[in-house]
């Protein structure tokens, strides 16, 4: 059975951890030393993104050719 989760990483000691919620183990009949398999897909920040894209025009060229381009 496949479940989809969002799920924040955790500090434990040395290492991450992930804790699954008490409803999704009851759900799938989780137990001690059970094999689940994880696929891992880290969210995006997109704030990240902002402000990486270089332009060798100003942003007040770009925006004088995005005008031109509509008349």
């Amino acid at each position: 059975m496949t479940t989809e989760i969002h799920v924040k990483m955790r500090k434990w000691g040395d290492s991450l951890a992930v804790i699954l919620p008490s409803e999704i183990v009851k759900k799938e009949k989780l137990q001690v030393n059970d094999d689940i398999h994880l696929i891992l897909q880290k969210e995006t920040d997109l704030s990240d993104l902002f402000g990486t894209w270089k332009s060798k025009k100003t942003p007040l060229e770009l925006k004088n050719e995005s005008r031109e381009a509509w008349d």
